[in-house]
Order: C-alpha cells, then sequence, then structure tokens
C-alpha cells in the first residue's frame, strides 16, 4: 500500500499520514483474519523421524486426530525414520512455511547438529518452535534374564565381561545413547557393545526378545514391559523417582550423584510459518495437552506435560543445543 502526502500541504499532511497508517493496520489485519480463517487450506503432514511405536510417534498420534478435528482437516502421521531423525527433519526445514508441515521431535534435535557434522539443519534458524509437549523420563532396563537386580551389579558385570554387554539405542546420537556415554564417563573404565537401531520401540523389543541385554530407554515404549515383569528397571534418569514405578531409583540413588538425562518431545513448524498459524497451533496443541485424556494418557506412559510457549521453549532448545553440543565433545560421540 503506497501512502504520498505532499510537503506543500502542510495543513493535511498529518491527516494523510493517519489515514495511511490506519489504512495500514486494517490491511494487515484483514490480511491475519483471511490467513487464521483459511489454514489450514489442505491436508497437513505431521513428520516423524522415528519408527512407528517409540515416543515419538505416540506422541504425534495422540496429537494428529485431535487436529484433525480442532482445525476440521486431516492431520496425519508420517514417519521418515533414519540418521537419529535428521532426515524428517531436513525434509520438514525444507518444506513450505505454510503451516501445512509439522515436525514431532526428541530431544535429539538438540543435539544432532553437535552429533552429526553434515546435520544439514540449524534448530534455532531453521525452525518456528510451537511447544515442547512432554518432558520424558529415561530408564535403564535389562532383560530379565540377566543375573542382576542393580545398577551397582551392572557395571559389575560389563567390567567382568568388557565389551560383551550389548546396549540398544534409538540411534548413534540419541539420547539414550548420550546417556549411555555419560555413564561410561561416570563409571569409567567400562566398555560396552553399543547397538544402535532406528527408533526406541524396535532396541526395546530387542531387549525384551533377548537378543540385545540392556538398553537406555524412554519410558513409553518400555513402562508396559516393566510392569508386565518382561524388563528389570534399574534406574531412572531425572533427579526424581517417577511416580507410577515408585521402586526404581535414580542415575543419582544408585551411585552416581547428580546424574541427570531427561528427554523430551516438541512440535515445530518450517522457519517462517506465519505468527498467526503457529499461535493457533500453539493455542490447538497446549489446550489438548493440559487436558485430562492427554496428561493421563502420557502420564501412563511414563512422561509428564510441559506445554509451554513458543518463547519458552525457543529459550529451552537454545540451552540443550549449548548443553550436548558439550556432552559430545567431551564424549567423543561426533559423526564427521
Amino acid at each position: 500500500m503506497a501512502c504520498h502526502s505532499s510537503p506543500w500541504r502542510v495543513p493535511g499532511r498529518r491527516s494523510a499520514i493517519l489515514a495511511c497508517l490506519l489504512g495500514a493496520a486494517a490491511a494487515l489485519h484483514a490480511a491475519s483474519a483471511y490467513s487464521q480463517a483459511s489454514y489450514p487450506s489442505r491436508a497437513v503432514r505431521v513428520l516423524v523421524g522415528f519408527a512407528p511405536g517409540g515416543t515419538t510417534d505416540i506422541i504425534a498420534r495422540l496429537l494428529a486426530p485431535e487436529l484433525s478435528d480442532y482445525f476440521d482437516r486431516q492431520f496425519y502421521v508420517e514417519n521418515r525414520p533414519g540418521a537419529t531423525g535428521n532426515i524428517a527433519t531436513d525434509l520438514a526445514a525444507k518444506s513450505a512455511p505454510d503451516g501445512t508441515t509439522l515436525l514431532v521431535v526428541s530431544a535429539a534435535f538438540a543435539s544432532n547438529v553437535a552429533v552429526y557434522s553434515r546435520a544439514g539443519y540449524d534448530p534455532l534458524r531453521d525452525f518456528s518452535p510451537i511447544t515442547r509437549v512432554a518432558a520424558v523420563h529415561n530408564v535403564l532396563v535389562v532383560h530379565r534374564s540377566l543375573p542382576v537386580h542393580t545398577l551397582k551389579e551392572l557395571i559389575a558385570l560389563v567390567k567382568r565381561y568388557p565389551g560383551q554387554v550389548s546396549f540398544g539405542s534409538p540411534g548413534h546420537g540419541s539420547t539414550p545413547h548420550l546417556t549411555l556415554e555419560l555413564l561410561k564417563m561416570r563409571a569409567k573404565p567400562i566398555n560396552v557393545l553399543h547397538v544402535p537401531y532406528r527408533g526406541m520401540a524396535p532396541a526395546v523389543l530387542e531387549v525384551v526378545g533377548g537378543q540385545v541385554h540392556a538398553a537406555i530407554s524412554t519410558l513409553p515404549p518400555a513402562v508396559a514391559h516393566i510392569r508386565a515383569g518382561r524388563l528389570r528397571a534399574l534406574a531412572i534418569g531425572s533427579l526424581k523417582r517417577f511416580g507410577d514405578l515408585p521402586d526404581v531409583p535414580t542415575f543419582s540413588e544408585a551411585g552416581y550423584p547428580g546424574f541427570e538425562a531427561v528427554a523430551w518431545n516438541a512440535v515445530l513448524a518450517p522457519a517462517g510459518t506465519p505468527y498467526d498459524v503457529v499461535t493457533r497451533l500453539h493455542l490447538a496443541i497446549v489446550q489438548f495437552a493440559r487436558s485430562r485424556t492427554f496428561s493421563t494418557r502420557l502420564r501412563n506412559l511414563g512422561a509428564d506435560i510441559v506445554a509451554d510457549t513458543p518463547d519458552e521453549f525457543t529459550a529451552y532448545l537454545r540451552s540443550e543445543v549449548e548443553k550436548w553440543a558439550k556432552v559430545v565433545e567431551l564424549t567423543g560421540a561426533r559423526i564427521d
């Protein structure tokens, strides 16, 4: 909108400027209203960088039907596993910033840029954060036949059989893998066999089946197996015990004071997604996340609801990027 006012018409200039500003504001409001009224114009793809059944996938599949009902348009989950979520993340970063592609991530989203020299994205530059949905407890589990009942006994077994006790993870550089690396640092010297999978659910099932001895897993894909006795939980990665598994000690209580490694899951859109679209998505996701239905379901899976604002999530994400960069540097977990 172009506004012109002749400098020789001084008496009417202020009125012309005011009219110009009011017109621009009205146009901006109209554009915003149109964007809100028309969003989404088609089905929305919700990308997940891990195999079906893991924590990230579970949360995405809980959110998708609720968003479909809220916006009266289909939101569908598309799994693109591989490279600890990098494949889906790169695809999302290159998608149109119109709100029709969303990305549900794990904490690996913040660490991958340190782990992979060619991650292909910048978590702060290439995305518009919407909300961190949940904080997820990590848990160290072993196959029920393994002759250990405490973390201390497991470490003793690992030291007795160096390189022979296998640990599954959802991929190199994932939060569970980096948690294992932290444990190796604190319990050194120990040597374990790390077995990366294309998601947490496949890794957990391999421990249940006895193909792998142990895993540090997020709770959602493991908690049902723990309750059924198919897996034995030895330690929780948060600083406080998880209320639904009160007999499982924290790593701090099990002999490693101050040990903390918590996973999380969040929703983002490509950078440049209109502010009003991000705002509407945030409102819809938080509304459902704080509902009794969702919070109860997540609690049963081993997660706590966060539902923060885009600004709060941005600040948290920045701190996570810095934190995991230091961990990767100290453990040598970088892939060139």
